[in-house]
């Protein structure tokens, strides 16, 4: 996603820039309301996340807690 970040004379970000096209999948009105923003924003997320976990394979349980594990 190419989002691009906005910052102070710090580097602190302070703003996203979201692509229009992207803006347009997420928000289907010319002004949102706050629920409305974030419930476009999580359920673009989620359907995001859920078209790229079809490229990975699923690992059990015993895998998982393996790695859990290494990454501690």
């Amino acid at each position: 996603m190419e989002l691009e970040y906005l910052t102070d004379k710090q580097g602190h970000h302070k703003a996203v820039v979201v692509p229009i096209d992207i803006w347009k999948k997420i928000i289907s009105t010319d002004s949102p309301s706050i629920e409305e923003l974030t419930e476009g924003m999580e359920d673009y997320c989620l359907n995001k996340a859920m078209d790229e976990a079809k490229y990975y394979t699923a690992v059990g349980r015993e895998e998982a807690l393996k790695f859990l594990e290494e990454e501690n």
